[in-house]
């Protein structure tokens, strides 16, 4: 959560009113139970870092005074080092996700390069769970676990696909930006 809320901050200060609206709209019915208390803890969190900054206070056209907050140089660091890494073996298809709205916001990393990366990663670890599932029965336990993580390999994949789709179709529209 922290890095995305970095990544949102990238193009310029918000208040976390702000990034809340942001977040649930990129994670349509699932961003519902996005409860407001979490970002604020992680502002709070990602100030105490040194990551971002309170930079002023709204001057409200109504209601009260909303603090807002910028990156630091860290906080920028951060955020670039984070679109550079891998997504790894054990991530989720919501934080995928949120990686490739963020990389689209923010401008740090192309969001087709991305799946093209993680689509890499998945073939790889394909490819060895069905090089070791030849070495077990289909029957044995450790050959039904081979099954199901090949499965759940193929069926990221066939996300991927979807997500290639969909950023390509942007790209060819112009739509940079993900989330605002």
């Amino acid at each position: 959560m922290q890095d995305v809320v970095l990544a949102l901050l990238v193009k310029e200060p918000s208040h976390g009113y702000d990034l809340r609206r942001r977040l649930a709209a990129a994670l349509g019915p699932l961003g519902e139970t996005l409860n407001a208390g979490q970002i604020y803890v992680t502002l709070t969190r990602l100030e105490k870092a040194g990551l971002v900054v309170q930079e002023r206070e709204d001057t409200p056209v109504r209601g009260p005074r909303r603090k807002v907050y910028a990156l630091t140089a860290a906080g920028q660091g951060r955020v670039a080092a984070w679109m550079a890494e891998s997504a790894g073996p054990k991530t989720d298809v919501t934080e995928f996700h949120l990686k490739l709205v963020a990389a689209a916001e923010s401008g740090l990393a192309d969001p087709l390069a991305l799946v093209g990366a993680r689509r890499q990663e998945l073939m790889r670890s394909l490819a060895e769970a069905q090089r070791a599932s030849l070495v077990h029965d289909t029957d044995s336990e450790a050959g039904l676990l081979l099954e199901g993580v090949a499965l759940r390999l193929q069926a990221d994949l066939h996300w991927l696909e979807a997500c290639g789709r969909t950023w390509s179709a942007r790209a060819l529209r112009g739509e940079g930006g993900g989330i605002g």
